[in-house]
């Protein structure tokens, strides 16, 4: 299995799971930083506008992600949660990787004129042209989690977000409600390996059985 991540909160999560289940013997993850990990774990700091090749997988995560603010810019932005994935994708494709899982985000449209959206979009429909056997991508709202111990810069409006999330409740519909990233990456990680034929978006809440 193989994980690409800045880190992202949907990676980290990921990892811990792995490590629950024996159904992955090798689990790598590729990134241009990353947090201390289990010994089962094995990190990997690469450039990827130059990757080397891969070892052999069976599967491939994207879960790379940054905001413009922490780019600098759209372009920086996109060189992130565009081309680092798609450069992973295609690295792993060739490293016998059958099916991918990605992280996108609620409101992904290749045809949006919000620039995050277009950008989530246009990857999404980049990974589907690619022949993976399987594609699964999950669209979350705001992911919550603790982004300190990743090392990641505080986002304010998330924690505005989700207190105005849990003052509403019920009121707010559930496609636009916080999601753990635990709840995310578990979902994801238990979907990709089940899908057989072609690409699947599941729902903004990440729900379902496992």
């Amino acid at each position: 299995m193989l994980s690409p991540a800045q880190p992202a909160l949907s990676a980290a999560r990921s990892w811990k799971d792995c490590l629950r289940t024996r159904r992955f013997s090798r689990f790598m993850c590729w990134g241009g930083a990353i947090p201390a990990s289990p010994a089962r774990i094995t990190g990997h700091i690469v450039d990827f506008a130059a990757l080397p090749p891969l070892l052999p997988v069976d599967e491939v995560y994207l879960a790379l992600g940054t905001t413009i603010k922490v780019a600098g810019s759209q372009a920086a932005f996109r060189a992130v949660d565009f081309d680092a994935n798609l450069a992973m994708a295609r690295a792993a494709l060739a490293a016998g990787a059958r099916r991918c899982g990605l992280v996108s985000a609620m409101g992904a449209n290749a045809k949006s004129g919000v620039f995050y959206n277009r950008v989530k979009g246009e990857l999404e429909e980049a990974l589907a042209q690619l022949p993976f056997e399987g594609l699964v991508i999950a669209r979350p709202s705001l992911l919550m989690g603790d982004r300190a111990a990743l090392g990641q810069p505080e986002r304010p409006l998330e924690k505005v977000s989700a207190v105005f999330m849990k003052m509403l409740g019920t009121l707010i519909p559930a496609s636009y409600r916080a999601i753990a990233a635990t709840q995310a990456a578990r979902t994801l990680l238990a979907r990709t390996p089940r899908q057989k034929a072609g690409s699947w978006c599941f729902p903004a809440r990440c729900s379902g059985p496992d």
